[in-house]
């Protein structure tokens, strides 16, 4: 299932076993006498790896202000600092305390002063200013009581634009009882809880005056607002068809407020991220085309005139996800990146012709971006070997000008990937990756561990995977790959899935298998499996279907999908494809893992939060129950009030060595 608000850092699922095995791990023998100083990646470096996000040029093009965020694993807490580098490259330079959290830099127009927002003093988030002529310490410009999540400045810097949630002005109906009280069908949310009727709303507030205007209202949730050129109308996303979770449309509004919002698209798709053009009038925003289902839905950019209602997509032709909308400062180019086979792309479209262009390309992922003067482009890009850093586009080329984690990873020998294709049985293509443990010794033949993402619709990239390196590092050769259902493929590609969860995608990532087998890069007899949230789902699919896998590992997988309906968070999203379950209740019976699972001959270790309501760890014990019922090696691992992701930095910990120890009993002994 798809991952709300996850933690970036990947996790794996593991057991309870001999964690010693992990400790008496020998090393790979480096065989270039200039590696004898380095070491392999461990569990530890994932908690001492830096992120870099949120490049922000300057008005003049000649600095980039970014984000570098660093955890404390003793504390149990992560620290996000903003810094300053010149375009050209050179040393960064803080800008904010250490160790206080700092987020969302943002230029003044004459560029004499950095904002950002910043929760200090146990307040929530609040705007700051950083006057960069004078120096010194930040100054708090606002004290909102619900806080700030963005900085979206109206055109003169004078009034903000915000989305805040409705406060809580109910009352108990008996001293000392406050219970959830459900009334709504969307009633359920990981990391929210029971949902009740507070909604988020769009606000205009004037920093001058310290005035704060609601602008919408309703029993809907708002979000994405967005200024006109001239400040006077407000765009905004909100779904208020309540029999569609995914139907949400773009909407105008009078930035005065008081006046009812007007609807500007009206597809049964997904509407949002709108932008508008710098000349007015027109709104470009990202749209899943309707009459397909929206978790399997395209990402297409489209655009719309505020006097007429017809919709025109843009990238018909490209058929791959598109992202990050920003306009040239002239209008004439439309900046965004592309989702292409395990690569993301920066690309742009001229906004006369409609034609399109790569800009930065590559077996690479950019993540963000930002313009500047002159067409410039920078933002955060990675690769195999490298973690994301921030890069500025010269003659056509990526130049990364930051080394935030290039001292640890001068210390490490990593793991070479090679990126492969291969046929799924019915003849679909699929592309993946392997991973290969660090000094690769010919003679020597390496047990194979299949890894597979969530979503299902997303992918396996070129971006650097901790995951892969570590299990590499412990001697096992990864193979990850992206089956039907992936995105970064194509519309029929990721609708190759629908209403077959398990029983149309465990061929392709078994034919991945295979494929590396023919190759004779690893051992056939020493085959592992497992996956996070719809990696852990089609786990526990596939060891219900061949007894190939000699260690398996699931982390947050479902088991009895009628089980899961109305308990999980995804109500909509399984009416949609499987149908009502009094209506359709064989096909939910016959995708269910819980089904085969009696089936399995493989040592599962079964994973998950105790309030995970993504995936809930139901799932995971049905599963457990049945295996120990049938007398299969099996061990289940609840993570007390953790949910889908975002876990302690303890229980991550904990997670992985579980999961290295797991795989180290059945595929080495």
């Amino acid at each position: 299932m798809k991952m709300p608000q996850r933690n970036q850092r990947l996790r794996l699922a593991a057991g309870p076993v001999c964690l010693c095995l992990v400790l008496l791990f020998t090393a790979i023998v480096v065989h270039a006498e200039s590696e004898v100083t380095k070491r392999l990646i461990n569990v530890d470096d994932q908690f001492a790896f830096k992120t870099v996000s949120s490049p922000v040029f300057s008005p003049d093009g000649k600095w980039i202000a970014f984000t570098i965020s660093s955890n404390d694993y003793e504390k149990n807490k992560s620290a996000t600092r903003i810094w300053l580098i010149p375009a050209v490259g050179g040393d960064p330079i803080p800008m904010t305390s250490e160790g206080v959290t700092s987020r969302n830099p943002v230029f003044s127009q004459d560029g004499h002063k950095l904002y950002f927002l910043s929760a200090r003093n146990e307040k929530k988030s609040q705007l700051w200013s950083l006057n960069l002529e004078a120096g010194g310490e930040g100054v708090q410009v606002t004290d909102l009581e619900r806080g700030i999540r963005q900085i979206n400045f109206s055109s003169d810097e004078r009034k903000l634009l915000l989305v805040l949630k409705d406060e809580d002005t109910a009352k108990p109906l008996v001293e000392g009882s406050k219970p959830w009280v459900v009334d709504r069908v969307d009633f359920k949310r990981d990391y929210q809880g029971y949902r009740n009727r507070l909604r988020n709303h769009v606000y205009t507030y004037d920093i001058v005056l310290g005035e704060l205007t609601q602008i919408t209202s309703g029993d809907f949730d708002d979000s994405q607002p967005a200024w006109s050129p001239d400040d006077k109308r407000i765009t905004f996303t909100s779904n208020r068809n309540l029999k569609a979770d995914y139907n949400t449309d773009i909407w105008l509004v009078d930035a005065t407020g008081g006046a009812e919002p007007q609807k500007l698209t009206s597809s049964e798709g997904a509407d949002s991220s709108s932008q508008w053009h710098p000349h007015g009038q027109w709104l470009v925003f990202i749209s899943a085309k309707q009459g397909v289902a929206g978790n399997y839905a395209t990402r297409h950019l489209a655009r719309i005139s505020t006097s007429d209602p017809t919709i025109e997509y843009l990238t018909d032709d490209l058929d791959r996800n598109i992202g990050n909308l920003e306009f040239s400062k002239d209008g004439d180019y439309l900046y965004f990146l592309i989702e292409d086979s395990g690569e993301r792309h920066v690309a742009r479209i001229r906004w006369d012709n409609g034609q399109l262009e790569r800009i930065v390309t590559g077996k690479s992922v950019v993540s963000d971006f930002t313009l500047g003067p002159g067409d410039a482009v920078a933002g955060v890009i990675a690769n195999v070997r490298q973690l994301p850093e921030i890069f500025v586009q010269q003659q056509h080329q990526p130049v990364i000008i930051t080394h935030t984690n290039g001292g640890l990873l001068e210390q490490l020998t990593l793991a070479d990937t090679r990126e492969i294709h291969f046929q799924a049985p019915d003849g679909w293509p699929i592309e993946g990756f392997v991973t290969f443990p660090p000094g690769l010794e010919p003679d020597r033949t390496f047990p194979i561990i299949l890894r597979i993402h969530g979503g299902p619709v997303s992918q396996y990239s070129h971006g650097f995977s901790f995951e892969s390196q570590l299990l590499a590092a412990h001697g096992y050769i990864v193979v990850r790959a992206n089956p039907r259902g992936s995105s970064g493929y194509g519309q029929d590609f990721t609708l190759g899935l629908f209403q077959g969860w398990g029983e149309k995608d465990y061929r392709d990532v078994l034919a991945a298998m295979d494929h590396v087998i023919d190759q004779g890069w690893g051992d056939p007899d020493r085959q592992g499996v497992g996956g996070f949230s719809y990696g852990g789902i089609l786990t526990n699919y596939l060891i219900g279907q061949t007894q190939r896998f000699k260690a398996a590992v699931s982390g947050a997988g479902s088991g009895h999908y009628l089980a899961s309906y109305g308990h999980d968070m995804y109500r909509f999203w399984y009416e949609s494809e499987l149908g009502l379950p009094w209506e359709s209740r064989e096909l939910w019976e016959r995708l269910s893992p819980f089904n085969y699972i009696h089936q399995a001959t493989t040592p599962t270790l079964f994973a998950g939060g105790e309030k995970d309501w993504n995936v809930p760890i139901q799932g995971s014990e049905q599963l457990y129950q049945v295996m120990k019922r049938v007398g299969i090696e099996t061990q289940l691992v609840v993570y007390p009030d953790e949910h889908h992701g975002g876990w302690s930095f303890a229980n991550e910990k904990d997670f992985w060595l579980r999961t290295l120890a797991w795989y180290e009993r059945y595929l080495k002994q």
